[in-house]
């Protein structure tokens, strides 16, 4: 018996009003691209937008069309100084930048979703950011698979950054561009509950679109992509890549926001930035699975299962007894077992 507390039709009394940004980082300088997500944010606030979904890399930048470089067997002196550049602009997490995306996050009383580059050391990650309207870091997702040369200069993620987390109007989480592709990936996701699937992307090809009505058709989730629209103008100046003025464009767009049955809500966008807003009625959700449930009714889990590993992967780890040991118990425990004292 239930405790008679539950509400009728609970999704049909959820909605959020959901706002996606299609606009250019300032490439390589962090301040300069946190800058911009306070303003943006701050527009789409008041506009009343709950949830903002910004694209990927959009902290940090996205290096369309640049190689750092790179060749098979060969690296350059000049591509290493392009990327110690980028590895300055990139942000730790949890860090300085972290706390004033906090605060954008607060002053609109919004969730924000953001595409950043993380460093953690001397790797960098494509990583999305989840930050609530207290200002709170509630999660983070770190691309798993880097798409071709972004393998060059971006680490891999693993299975402890790939949440899905609860908000006041429903549950939220993020795929990144081609992670999008990948079908154990979105199963996953589908099996946390994803309601609001945040998909932010550089891919500004005409096929994007056909890919998110997919996955919300079959994750029954309502998909928000948001791709930044960027010029040559956008990147430094002196960025080593071919282009016939500042005014080329270098990211298309095709931001979009697509509903639990394909309908696409708004977008897709090209040609110029925008905010592409719409409200979500988080009663479609149900009236979706009504005949598809991918992790439940329309699943045949004696025919196949998925397994994921959320375990986080450290190149090096230190028990317990290795960390309280002080370095003279060190040298005496190997004085005991018969090494020899260490070189000056």
């Amino acid at each position: 018996m239930g405790s008679g507390n539950e509400p009728l039709h609970p999704s049909a009394a959820r909605s959020v009003r959901a706002t996606v940004v299609q606009a250019a980082s300032a490439a390589f300088d962090r301040e300069r691209s946190i800058d911009r997500v306070a303003e943006l944010t701050a527009r789409a606030a008041a506009d009343g937008a709950q949830l903002v979904v910004f694209p990927e890399a959009f902290v940090g930048g996205y290096p369309k069309r640049a190689d750092f470089g790179a060749r098979v067997g060969v690296r350059t002196a000049e591509g290493r100084e392009w990327f110690r550049r980028y590895h300055d602009g990139a942000l730790d997490v949890p860090g300085p930048s972290v706390d004033r995306l906090g605060e954008i996050s607060r002053a609109g009383r919004v969730h924000l979703v953001v595409g950043v580059i993380e460093r953690e050391r001397g790797t960098l990650y494509c990583t999305v950011l989840f930050l609530g309207p207290d200002g709170r870091l509630m999660g983070k997702h770190r691309k798993l698979m880097p798409t071709a040369m972004e393998r060059l200069i971006w680490g891999f993620g693993d299975g402890s950054t790939i949440p899905v987390l609860d908000a006041p109007f429903g549950r939220i989480g993020a795929v990144i561009c081609w992670e999008n592709y990948m079908p154990q990936l979105r199963l996953a996701m589908y099996g946390q509950g994803v309601e609001l699937y945040c998909a932010p992307t550089v891919d500004d090809r005409e096929t994007w679109l056909p890919t998110m009505r997919h996955i919300a058709l079959e994750g029954r989730c309502f998909v928000l992509s948001a791709c930044q629209f960027a010029r040559r103008s956008d990147y430094p100046a002196d960025y080593p890549i071919e282009a016939s003025d500042g005014d080329e464009v270098v990211i298309a767009g095709g931001s979009c926001i697509v509903d639990p049955l394909g309908q696409v809500l708004a977008g897709p966008a090209r040609g110029d930035a925008a905010l592409l807003t719409a409200d979500l009625d988080l009663g479609q959700i149900a009236r979706g699975t009504f005949d598809l449930d991918v992790v439940g009714h329309y699943a045949r889990p004696d025919v196949f299962r998925l397994v994921v590993d959320r375990s986080a992967r450290a190149a090096v780890s230190f028990t317990p007894d290795d960390l309280r040991q002080a370095p003279s118990d060190f040298h005496a425990s190997q004085a005991h077992h018969g090494a020899a004292e260490p070189p000056e």
